[in-house]
C-alpha cells in the first residue's frame, strides 16, 4: 500500500522500529518529566529549585554534547542509543526505590535529573544521527525528520496528561514505574533494527581539533550560523517556561498537578500541529524565512500567555508559541540534516541539539532566579521581549541568508517548486 507523500519515509522498516519505539519511550519519559517538577516544587515549595531541577537536567547538554558529537561520528549510533536508554531506565528505578523507602528529598531529584541529563547529551544527537542511516536515499530525510518531530512533540502532547493523571490520581511513585516500563520498547526496538555494522574511523586529530571542524563548518556559513544562533537565544528565552510551569499552575491558575499536565499538553499539541506542517513539504526552500517568523511569533504569544488572566486564555497561547517555538527549531535542523556531509552528521547534530536543548537549562536557571525577584509574570515576559528583539534582528539580515543559501540549493539540486 502507497503511504501519502507526507509519510513517505515509513515505507521503511527500520524507521517504523525507531519512531515506535521512541514515540512510546518519550511518552513514558513525560509522564516522569511532570512527576518530578512536581515533586520538586512540593518537596521544596521554591521557584529557583525548579529552575535548579531543570537546569541540572539539561546542562549537560550545553557541556558535554558537542564533544558526544565527536564521538558518535566514531562510534556505532545504534549501541550509543541503546547504552543512553538503559541508563535513563537506571535513573528511574533508583528514584522510585527512594519514592518507595520515604526516603526522597529535592536534592535527590536534582541529583537524578544530572544523571539524566548526561545520558541525553548523548542520546539526542545520536538520534538525529542515526535518522538518515534508517532510510535507503538522502531524498527522505527531510520527511523522516519531520516525522520523528511529530512523533517526539505527540509525546510531549500524550504524556503531560497521562502523567498529571497519574500524579494527581495516585502520585509520583507510579508515574516513576510508568516510565520505567515504557522505556523497554526502546530498547526492543534498536534491538530488532537491521542496519549495515558500524566500522568505527580511525583519526588522528584531538577530539577538540574534530569539534571545530563540526564548528567551523555550521558556524562558517552564514546562513546555519544565523538560524543556529537565533535558535540559541529563542532557546534561552522561550523554552525557560517549562520551569515556571508548576508556579503558573497551583499560583496562577490555582490548579493541581492535572492542570501542569494540561498546560505542558497543550504546548505539545502545538508543536505537534506545527510538525505536521512541516511533514506536508517536498523539501527545505523556503525554511530560513519559517525560522525567522516563527521565532517572532513565539516570543509575542509568549509574553501573552504570561499576563492571561485565566486558564482557558493562557492555553491557546502557549499552544501558538510552542507551535511557533518547535517549527524554529525543527527547521533549523531539517535544513542542517539536509545540507551536512555525512563524516560531519553527529557534529552537526550536536551543535543544534546545544543551541536547541542546550541552552534551554541556562534559560531555565535564570528564569527561575529573575522570577524569585520579579515575579514569574514578569521574568517570562522579560524574556519573551528579548527573544522577539533577536527575530527582529534575524528578519534584517535575511536578504543576505537568502542571497547565500541559494546555491548551495542548486548544488543539492534542490527543487524550485517551493520557495
Amino acid at each position: 500500500m502507497k503511504l501519502p507523500n507526507s509519510l513517505r519515509a515509513l515505507q521503511h522498516r527500520n524507521f517504523r522500529l525507531f519512531i515506535v519505539g521512541q514515540g512510546t519511550s518519550q511518552i513514558g519519559n513525560w509522564v516522569q518529566l511532570i512527576a518530578t517538577s512536581w515533586l520538586v516544587y512540593r518537596l521544596s515549595d521554591s521557584t529557583l529549585m525548579l529552575g535548579l531541577s531543570a537546569f541540572s537536567l539539561q546542562i549537560p547538554m550545553l557541556v558535554i554534547t558537542p564533544f558526544a558529537g565527536v564521538l558518535i561520528d566514531r562510534l556505532d549510533v545504534r549501541r550509543v542509543l541503546f547504552a543512553t536508554n538503559a541508563l535513563a531506565m537506571m535513573q528511574s528505578l533508583v528514584m522510585l526505590a527512594l519514592m518507595i523507602s520515604g526516603h526522597i528529598e529535592a536534592w535527590h531529584v536534582i541529583a537524578g535529573n544530572a544523571v539524566l541529563g548526561l545520558g541525553n547529551a548523548f542520546d539526542a544527537p545520536a538520534r538525529q544521527a542515526l535518522i538518515s542511516k534508517l532510510l535507503p536515499n538522502r531524498q527522505e530525510l527531510t520527511n523522516a525528520i519531520a516525522l520523528n518531530s511529530t512523533v517526539m512533540n505527540g509525546a510531549r502532547f500524550i504524556g503531560p496528561m497521562l502523567g498529571g493523571l497519574i500524579t494527581a490520581s495516585f502520585g509520583e511513585v507510579w508515574s516513576f514505574a510508568v516510565n520505567c516500563t515504557m522505556r523497554l520498547a526502546v530498547l526492543f526496538a534498536l534491538n530488532a533494527t537491521q542496519i549495515a555494522h558500524r566500522v568505527a574511523r580511525q583519526s588522528h586529530a584531538s577530539i577538540l581539533r574534530q569539534l571545530m571542524v563540526g564548528v567551523e563548518y555550521a558556524y562558517g556559513f552564514f546562513p546555519s550560523r544565523c538560524a543556529l544562533v537565533l535558535l540559541a537565544l529563542s532557546s534561552f528565552c522561550l523554552q525557560s517556561y517549562g520551569s515556571l510551569m508548576p508556579w503558573f499552575a497551583s499560583q496562577r491558575f490555582q490548579g493541581d498537578s492535572r492542570t501542569l499536565g494540561l498546560l505542558y499538553s497543550s504546548a505539545g499539541l502545538g508543536a505537534v500541529c506545527g510538525m505536521l506542517y512541516l511533514a506536508s513539504r517536498n523539501n527545505i526552500r523556503g525554511l530560513f524565512k519559517v525560522i525567522g517568523w516563527s521565532a517572532g511569533v513565539a516570543s509575542v504569544t509568549l509574553i501573552a500567555f504570561s499576563f492571561a488572566p485565566n486558564l482557558w486564555i493562557a492555553l491557546p497561547m502557549l499552544f501558538v508559541s510552542a507551535l511557533s517555538m518547535m517549527l524554529t527549531a525543527a527547521s533549523t535542523n531539517t535544513v542542517l540534516q539536509s545540507i551536512v556531509p555525512d563524516e560531519l552528521r553527529g557534529r552537526v547534530a550536536a551543535l543544534y541539539v546545544m543551541s536547541f536543548l542546550g541552552m534551554s537549562p541556562v534559560g531555565s536557571l535564570c528564569s527561575g532566579w529573575l522570577a524569585s525577584l520579579i515575579g514569574s509574570q514578569y521574568a517570562l515576559a522579560l524574556f519573551g521581549a528579548v527573544a522577539f528583539m533577536a527575530s527582529l534582528l534575524y528578519a534584517h539580515y535575511f536578504p543576505r541568508i537568502r542571497q547565500e543559501i541559494l546555491p548551495l540549493y542548486e548544488s543539492l539540486e534542490i527543487p524550485r517548486h517551493e520557495s
